[in-house]
């Protein structure tokens, strides 16, 4: 593959991500735990979105390698 379908690919992927992280960030599922000016908040339901979407697109890219 050279340089130039490579940046193609990974700029696809770094927008999909950028789509996900801006409509999905803060699914139904993530913790978030706020008291006094201690915050917390641990994104579990967007990092399992996140990963599915990465498994798919690795597996598709894997399919055409």
């Amino acid at each position: 593959m050279n340089a130039g379908k490579l940046f193609i690919l990974l700029g696809i992927v770094f927008l999909i991500i950028g789509v996900i992280w801006t409509f999905f960030g803060r699914l139904p599922g993530d913790i978030s735990f706020k008291k006094g000016n201690f915050s917390f908040h641990f994104p579990i339901m967007t990092s399992i979105v996140v990963s599915i979407v990465l498994t798919l697109i690795f597996f598709i890219i894997g399919k055409f390698r």
